[in-house]
């Protein structure tokens, strides 16, 4: 019998043009040769014409309206009653096809709990990547405070209910651990975030997009530009260092937060929105040093960057600011970790980096630590367990 695999999935697959731990699971196990489909199940702010579509690699995408398309009622996704009804066609199809067929519904966030106890299925997973219930921007209001009691009410219930749990940080898998209380915590396994190794090892750079008078250090961020980053410590470094350039590449989530928007008033800070995911390594060839300037939150307690072995697969230094998940990767040459936003302490970091980031041994250090956490490697380790 070959498998079906269901991801329960944040939003729809070219969403924001950015790819996470998600898609490269589900592009893996679309590859695997007992594999029938992938199915990609995923929440939508708007109506669709289908909500059933095959995308371009083959996976499958069912969407799932949600109540109306302003954020405010995304709360929607975590409570029964108001997505029980528009699950039943996506239902009846896996119906149909359960008596050929062995069913894995993989949970990437806390959406659509019922699902795990309306099918007989062969395994529940849960890969956990996030503090789904903490506000990203670490800031707290009334409303914020109702999210994460409904958030973390779902939560619960798929954890209680997973065969398997997958946590990126160990921070997260200690949350989970308490949350299970007496149960037996077996199941429950650290697999961090990967590298699409091959892809970043490449020469090729993005043309055109510095300034051309420009021949100081150029120091990066690449992804999803969210509130969870510390603009104002940039901006502090960027006005006492004008012979250092700050790139961001990425879309802006921020909903125009005045912290970025100001930030993007520095003459040696740029911005060029998004490009697309194949693009990125070129980008990240016209970066000489990776930045990661997290916010002090517990959202960003839990979280393991993407960008870090992506950046160092390039073979480029790193700092890291509070985010203690990565502390143990802390190298000379490779990755500086920092746990304060004072402003001199970054300098001093990015001063020591520009000393050592075109030296070859330090490059080998850094992508020797990247090849290891290629993301075909960590998945298969995973499905061992499944």
């Amino acid at each position: 019998m070959k498998n079906i695999h269901v991801i329960v999935a944040t939003g729809e697959w070219n969403q924001d043009q950015l790819r996470y731990r998600r898609h490269r699971l589900a592009e893996f196990l679309q590859n695997e040769p007992d594999t029938e489909e992938v199915i990609w199940l995923c929440p939508t702010p708007y109506q669709r014409e289908e909500y059933f579509a095959q995308l371009e690699n083959g996976i499958k995408q069912w969407t799932v309206q949600d109540i109306f398309p302003q954020k405010i009622f995304r709360f929607g996704r975590y409570i029964d009653g108001f997505y029980k009804q528009k699950l039943k066609p996506f239902l009846a199809y896996l119906t149909n096809v359960k008596q050929s067929h062995k069913l894995y519904l993989w949970y990437t966030y806390p959406g659509f709990p019922l699902l795990a106890n309306t099918l007989s299925w062969d395994k529940v997973i849960y890969d956990c990547s996030d503090l789904w219930a903490s506000p990203i921007s670490g800031k707290h209001s009334m409303v914020s405070q109702l999210r994460r009691k409904i958030i973390a009410k779902a939560e619960e219930r798929i954890i209680h209910d997973a065969n398997e749990i997958f946590c990126t940080s160990d921070y997260l898998h200690d949350q989970i651990e308490q949350k299970l209380g007496q149960k037996d915590a077996s199941h429950v396994y650290t697999y961090e975030n990967g590298v699409e190794f091959s892809l970043f090892t490449k020469q090729l750079k993005a043309n055109d997009v510095l300034p051309k008078d420009f021949n100081g250090t150029v120091f990066g961020f690449i992804g999803g530009i969210k509130p969870k980053l510390d603009f104002q410590l940039i901006q502090k470094v960027a006005r006492q260092k004008r012979n250092w350039l700050f790139l961001f590449v990425g879309p802006d989530g921020t909903k125009h937060d005045p912290d970025f928007q100001s930030l993007l008033n520095e003459q040696n800070v740029m911005w060029i929105g998004s490009v697309p995911p194949e693009e990125v390594p070129k980008y990240m060839n016209i970066i000489d040093i990776g930045i990661m300037p997290y916010k002090s939150s517990p959202y960003n307690e839990a979280v393991f960057p993407l960008k870090l072995f992506e950046f160092l697969a390039a073979g480029k230094p790193v700092i890291g600011v509070h985010l203690p998940s990565t502390k143990k990767y802390a190298k000379k040459g490779v990755y500086s970790y920092l746990e304060t936003n004072d402003p001199q302490s970054f300098i001093r970091e990015g001063k020591q980096l520009s000393q050592f980031m075109d030296q070859t041994q330090y490059m080998k250090d850094r992508i020797q630590l990247a090849k290891t956490k290629n993301w075909n490697n960590i998945f298969e380790q995973m499905i061992q367990h499944v």
